[in-house]
């Protein structure tokens, strides 16, 4: 049985989807080819780099990617990550069962670098659940 391919989508994939991408994959293992993509890129954000580093979860070498990248990969799951990703999320062709979850933004957080961080912090432990429930759930 082939692996399932599972795209996650965020409007700019410099933050929520890279944190959801990198546990997907930490949770999934050799289970699911996971991806990333924005329907813009903005590059990945260094506090969200810094946030996984405190986890042990190295996701310096990311990328941010634009999902016209991947129209030919044949995805059998999408998870939107904010509502404006899924309000503009694309047509996938096949059987593609959708998932939605709207996470903060950490990008817009503000205040001392602390809270920022925190809020960072906040976020990525709201994704690290979601992303096990979703692996232990969907992904077999």
């Amino acid at each position: 049985m082939r692996k399932k391919n599972i795209l996650v989508l965020c409007t700019g994939n410099s933050c929520r989807s890279q944190l959801a991408e990198a546990y997907l994959r930490h949770f999934a293992g050799d289970k699911a080819n996971i991806y990333s993509a924005g329907i813009e890129t903005h590059g990945v954000n260094p506090k969200a780099v810094q946030v996984m580093a405190e986890d042990h979860i190295d996701i310096v070498k990311h990328t941010s990617n634009h999902v016209d990248e991947y129209m030919a990969i044949p995805f059998d799951q999408v998870i939107t990550v904010c509502d404006n990703a899924n309000e503009a999320c694309p047509f996938f062709p096949g059987k593609v069962e959708r998932f939605h979850e709207n996470f903060p933004d950490p990008a817009k957080a503000t205040g001392t670098l602390e809270e920022v961080m925190d809020e960072f912090r906040r976020v990525r432990d709201m994704i690290k659940v979601y992303a096990a429930d979703f692996v232990r759930e969907h992904v077999s």
